[in-house]
This record gives structure tokens, C-alpha cells and sequence, in this order.
């Protein structure tokens, strides 16, 4: 990648497409919008659509692999974010919080540990840990956007 910031958007499910193409104009830092099928995308020159195979994990592939120090990632996949994390970009989920070098270990154990408790439900004990996550609020879109616009003031700062 060059010199400039650069957002790069996991974007199969992401619900803050909007809100990353406001922060981006004002900003005037181009977006990369990563998915397995077409997605409608604004008609502008900052905006590339990335349309990658349907293959496991293949647009966390393309994230990853072009994920810099200048790269902000928006994505949900804790998987992903640690990836990113090791080629020194700034991660922030949908929700607005940040990935770090300090919290993702934590969040790899956590989203493991879950995956654990989902394996040993159906076995009559009438345990339910399948809900999946709490539903978007307005306070996480509130939130995403100040993240997203603190972490571009952040980078072009150096």
C-alpha cells in the first residue's frame, strides 16, 4: 500500500457501510469495500468495490494481505482483527470498539471459549448460549463514528 491512510471494510455483514463512506469523504481517504458477492457501493472515486471468490475465508484473506500500518480494518471477525493487528493496522468493530495489541488476546479467548459452550449445547441440558450478539444499537453506530473519525485524525497526525 502507499503512504496514504486507507480504510479496507469486511463487509459481508457490515452494518456501518454508511457511516464509513460519510467519515471517508470528509476525510478524503479512500474506502475498500471487501465482499464474496456484489454489494452496491457509491459511484466515487474514493470507493473501490473488491468482489473476492466465495472460498473460506477469502475476504479476510484480501483484508489481511493488504492490511498496513496506514490501514484502518472495520470488522466484526476477532479472527481477522488479530491477523491485521499483526501487519500494525488500526482494527475498530461495527460497534466502535477498537482492537489492540492489548485486548485482542482476550477477545480470541472469549470468542473461543463461546465456541466451546455452543459445542456442548443441544445435549438436554437446556443451556442456550446460541442467541448470537446483542442487536445493533444507535449507541453503537454513535460510537463506531467517533472511533472511526478519531482513528483517521490519529493516523494522518502520524
Amino acid at each position: 500500500m502507499t503512504n496514504t491512510i486507507h480504510i479496507l471494510v469486511d463487509a459481508d455483514a457490515c452494518p456501518v457501510k454508511e457511516e464509513i463512506y460519510k467519515v471517508a469523504f470528509r476525510y478524503a481517504v479512500p474506502v475498500t469495500v471487501v465482499a464474496n458477492a456484489p454489494i452496491r457501493v457509491p459511484k466515487h472515486e474514493l470507493i473501490e468495490r473488491v468482489t473476492v471468490s466465495d472460498g473460506y475465508d477469502a475476504a479476510d484473506d484480501f483484508v489481511a494481505d493488504h492490511a498496513d500500518a496506514r490501514s484502518i480494518i472495520i470488522t466484526a471477525d476477532i479472527l481477522l482483527a488479530e491477523r491485521c493487528l499483526k501487519n500494525n493496522a488500526a482494527v475498530i468493530s461495527p460497534k466502535g470498539e477498537p482492537f489492540t495489541a492489548d485486548t485482542i488476546g482476550s477477545a480470541v479467548a472469549a470468542r473461543a471459549l463461546m465456541a466451546d459452550l455452543r459445542a456442548g449445547i443441544g445435549k438436554g441440558n437446556g443451556d442456550d448460549f446460541s442467541g448470537g450478539p446483542a442487536p445493533f444499537q444507535k449507541a453503537d453506530r454513535s460510537r463506531f463514528l467517533q472511533t472511526l473519525d478519531e482513528t483517521i485524525v490519529r493516523l494522518k497526525r502520524g
